[in-house]
């Protein structure tokens, strides 16, 4: 028998591909990437150029904005400097008029010297009701004070008394419970005191039987064994006798052979 052929015929793939020619795939090929429309140097300088200035639309907007923002500022500064003088204008002009008001003041209290000593009277009498009125009510709110803080004491001792009793309360009800938890707990140790003592007392009973039937059992024992040596020495002497007796009977017939 002889061995079976197992051999596969090999292709080269690079010369199958050669042989079948080109692939017609779809899509750009790699001779198409390589053939694509480049720019060149000067075209590449202008695209940068463009890109470092930026574009022109945005150029614009921002020279509008500061020139606003100029503006704006220009304002700003006419209103804060013309607001300054015009403080300056208005404080001068209210020093005027208080100095012209003071005069004024002075020639009026020199005219009116006697007619002012009359009315001093009647401003005296009526500032000194004025001042009792005041006085009563001063002593009225101090009436009302020391009401309200005498209130709030007899609270505050009233809540304290009720404080006290309520904790003198609870350390009586805790002395109840503790003198009930020592009671139990004494009688518990009693009643565990009185089992260890019947305890006791039933196993020390217990011992005594005990020794009682271990007594009578050595006894027992003592008696049988009395009893197998008085049996045993009885079977001795009837041996003795039968012995004895035979020979005797051996005796006495060679002696009558003898005397044949």
């Amino acid at each position: 028998m002889g061995k079976r052929d197992n051999r596969v015929a090999y292709i080269n793939p690079i010369a199958a591909a050669r042989a079948r020619g080109p692939v017609q795939g779809s899509g750009p090929t790699i001779q198409d990437y390589l053939s694509r429309p480049r720019p060149t140097w000067e075209e590449l300088k202008e695209q940068l150029e463009k890109k470092k200035k930026g574009s022109r639309a945005l150029a614009d907007f921002e020279d509008k904005m500061n020139e606003r923002w100029k503006k704006e500022l220009a304002k700003n500064r006419e209103k804060m400097l013309g607001g300054s003088d015009k403080d300056k204008e208005r404080d001068k002009e209210e020093k005027k008029d208080k100095k012209e008001k003071k005069k004024k003041e002075k020639k009026k209290s020199n005219r009116h010297s006697s007619s002012s000593s009359s009315s001093s009277s009647s401003d005296s009498s009526s500032s000194s009701s004025s001042e009792s009125e005041n006085e009563d009510e001063k002593k009225s709110m101090k009436k009302k004070r020391k009401r309200k803080k005498s209130s709030a004491r007899r609270a505050s001792d009233t809540s304290e008394e009720e404080s006290d009793a309520e904790s003198k309360k609870r350390k009586r009800i805790k002395e109840e419970g503790d003198k009930d938890k020592d009671e139990r707990g004494r009688g518990k140790k009693r009643k565990s005191e009185r089992n260890q003592r019947g305890s006791s007392s039933e196993s020390s009973s217990d011992s005594e039987g005990e020794e009682v039937a271990e007594a009578k059992k050595k006894k027992r024992s003592s008696e049988e064994k009395e009893k197998l040596t008085d049996k045993s020495k009885k079977k001795r002497k009837k041996k003795h006798k039968k012995h004895g007796r035979k020979k005797k009977k051996k005796a006495a017939s060679q002696s009558d052979s003898e005397l044949d």
